[in-house]
């Protein structure tokens, strides 16, 4: 629809570009895949807003421009396979295909995980698969990864997802910490990650990343 194609153009031109990204792969991507059909149809207005878009389960589509600075600090290559955790309907994993080699997603909703294929397959997306698992877990048979990317933030990260990453990998996650909430990206150098800071932005805690409550008498 014309009108949406008006709306991401708007999107790129006011959301994306002044945030400066402005690789062309990125760019190309997020003018390329129709957003609002990886939405829950109720939502398909908001799909272009510059905030989290809810899809149900407490989950999010994360806001274009965290999204975009994520994708930017990440530099995925044209050769490189993507871990894709909590891809919701996919609307991330059909951006990242088309700057990657493969996409491997995971939702833990099999639900979800159904409908993501789906969509995924209607918009001739053909290099990407979706897994349902527990989203912390990730998707060892499919691994290692050049990049993993998490759709939501964290409080921790298990090494048994960061054994995932290759050597000389990234992963790029949102830390819950106070109210900013803190974007790093992790490069795996000798079998450690070494993690840097990105920029600030937020979003809900994944399920399964969350820190061990300890319980005080």
């Amino acid at each position: 629809m014309a009108e949406y194609t008006t709306r991401r153009t708007m999107m790129v031109d006011t959301q994306i570009r002044p945030s400066d990204v402005t690789k062309f792969p990125i760019i190309e991507a997020f003018l390329a895949v129709p957003r609002e059909a990886y939405v829950p149809s109720a939502q398909r207005e908001a799909a272009y807003l510059g905030e989290n878009v809810a899809i149900g389960e407490g989950r999010v589509m994360l806001e274009p421009r965290t999204f975009a600075k994520l994708l930017d600090a990440l530099n995925i290559q044209p050769n490189e396979v993507v871990l894709d955790l909590g891809c919701g309907l996919g609307y991330s994993t059909a951006v990242m295909a088309r700057m990657s080699e493969f996409v491997v997603a995971v939702e833990s909703d099999e639900a979800m995980a159904a409908d993501a294929q789906a969509l995924l397959s209607e918009h001739g997306v053909d290099n990407a698969a979706v897994m349902t698992n527990p989203l912390a877990e990730g998707c060892a048979k499919s691994g290692p990864y050049d990049v993993i990317i998490l759709e939501g933030a964290v409080e921790v990260v298990s090494d048994s997802l960061l054994a995932q990453l290759k050597e000389g990998g990234r992963i790029a996650c949102l830390f819950a910490e106070g109210e900013l909430g803190v974007a790093r990206v992790g490069y795996k150098l000798d079998g450690r990650i070494n993690w840097r800071f990105a920029f600030n932005a937020s979003a809900p805690v994944l399920a399964g990343f969350e820190k061990n409550k300890e319980f005080a008498l």
